[in-house]
């Protein structure tokens, strides 16, 4: 089957997705004040079972900082108390990555509050430990009876509240103890229909994995579980969910999310429009660079945060975006990559958690990966995506792209789309052409040059690889690694990243 371009779709499913399904509503969910608010309405409708699978989970944040509606709890675990406490046939089931808790810890969290909160036998909370050494449990999936679900991006945790207004200090978005947190930018999805059902099939296969405990499938609700205010960004669609999944444990790979971002950049035209925390995969990087070589090939832009969260993450991932940055710069013969971080009104650098991906205004995916190695292999990972087969839909994904660049650019979207009318519908010319010199904009990212070491350590995927390894071939790297940084000159030696 082909649109009516003839061009072959990109949603493949046992290719580039696992599973087709229709949804009545898609709604793109941009930033957390919004995704907290709307996951909580939709929670309060539930009667028998809800999913939370995350990378990370925290009870005693507030789902909505600003204000509580007074007939619910505003903080995460005592809300959750009180569903249970209202709807006597509620089972919630909190599957959370287990290294993770020693992650949080390092951030002023720890888990032992955690004994305090599980008041219910209703109320199940594991860790998940099921993957390969230096694997990641990387979901975020929220599921209401298989009648709503939400994929994306967006942790239910400390520091990713915000709303679109980003501003430079912002109290509301401070942590449970006080410490102020980051702008933060990031997006989610929720779906209806078909589209729940097999996410929350998803979700009870990844806790069969985790926990060897068969949950069982919710019956049909008898009411309307969509949050109210909700609107929709599209209707009636086929929503392709895609997955990475490592073999482990007698579990085969599952990487079709590799599959996805490939088979989209090469199918682009005019242009892919990309957010992620990350520039870090390799071979994503490779068919970006064979596109940029084209002479018609597609406009692509990448909206990165300034720097990643964390020393050992900068030192990673970041030089990890130095090399393929400089690599894709040099294969961009025609001037149509660019890579940009978006400022608050202030100039303080938002952080970019989001990853989100739209192609020629006919794609849209939606998801938990990001351009990094491991996302394609080594982590769990779940991505939902909505491919147009109506001219509606389409209309509905360049809305979506609209809005978001609207965000990062300070201006509204109906901006976005009279720039594109001017500019015949070049995305750098719009970008370029409503960016501001100061105040809220995007700001062309330019990477700092890398050292020698810091090369070595990305052609060897170092903490960052492809595939699961064993704890030998570890080793092995990492000690060819130090023997390159402190055996020579290595590491006084620097490339430059890009000019």
């Amino acid at each position: 089957m082909t649109d009516a371009k003839g061009r072959a779709p990109v949603l493949e499913v046992g290719r580039t997705c696992w599973r087709k399904a229709r949804s009545g509503r898609f709604a793109l969910i941009v930033d957390a004040a919004d995704y907290f608010k709307h996951l909580k309405d939709a929670m309060t409708r539930a009667r028998h079972q809800i999913l939370l699978i995350g990378w990370d989970f925290d009870p005693r944040i507030r789902l909505s900082p600003e204000n509580s509606d007074g007939e619910w709890p505003n903080r995460l675990g005592d809300f959750i108390n009180a569903l249970v406490e209202r709807r006597p046939e509620l089972n919630i089931h909190v599957l959370k990555w287990d290294l993770g808790v020693i992650y949080t810890m390092g951030r002023g969290s720890t888990p032992l509050f955690v004994l305090d909160w599980l008041t219910d036998e209703r109320i199940h909370l594991r860790l998940d430990g099921v993957h390969p050494p230096g694997a990641c449990h990387h979901h975020k999936i929220a599921v209401i009876d298989d009648a709503v679900a939400f994929c994306g991006g967006i942790d239910i945790t400390v520091g990713r509240w915000d709303t679109p207004e980003h501003l430079d200090r912002d109290e509301r978005r401070d942590s449970p103890w006080g410490f102020s947190q980051p702008p933060w930018h990031d997006a989610t999805a929720a779906v209806d229909r078909d589209g729940a059902r097999v996410i929350g099939e998803l979700a009870r296969k990844r806790w069969k994995i985790a926990e060897g405990e068969d949950l069982p499938t919710p019956p049909d609700p008898e009411h309307d579980v969509w949050p109210e205010g909700l609107e929709p960004s599209l209707h009636d669609v086929e929503v392709g969910i895609a997955r990475t999944r490592p073999e482990h444990g007698g579990y085969e790979e599952e990487r079709e999310i590799e599959a996805l971002y490939l088979a989209a950049i090469a199918s682009a035209e005019r242009s892919i429009y990309i957010e992620s925390q990350y520039f870090a995969s390799h071979r994503v990087a490779e068919v970006i660079e064979r596109r940029l070589g084209e002479p018609d090939g597609p406009e692509i832009v990448i909206v990165n945060p300034l720097s990643t969260d964390g020393w050992l993450e900068e030192t990673v991932m970041g030089a990890a975006r130095a090399v393929l940055f400089g690599r894709c710069r040099k294969a961009d013969r025609f001037g149509r990559f660019r890579m940009y971080h978006p400022v608050a009104s202030g100039g303080t650098p938002i952080y970019v958690h989001a990853k989100v991906m739209v192609v020629d205004d006919r794609l849209l995916k939606v998801g938990s990966s990001n351009l990094n190695n491991r996302s394609m292999g080594l982590d769990t990972e779940c991505d939902i995506t909505v491919e147009a087969d109506r001219p509606d839909v389409s209309e509905g994904i360049c809305a979506a792209r609209r809005r978001l660049l609207a965000e990062h650019l300070g201006v509204e979207p109906a901006d976005v789309a009279r720039a594109e009318e001017e500019s015949g519908g070049s995305l750098i010319a719009v970008i370029e052409g409503l960016r501001k010199p100061e105040g809220r904009t995007l700001v062309p990212l330019e990477p700092a040059p890398v050292t020698e070491s810091e090369r070595l350590m990305v052609d060897e995927r170092l903490l960052d690889p492809e595939r699961p390894r064993s704890v030998k071939t570890q080793v092995a790297k990492l000690a060819r690694a130090g023997r390159a940084v402190f055996g020579g000159s290595a590491g006084r030696k620097t490339f430059s990243r890009a000019r």
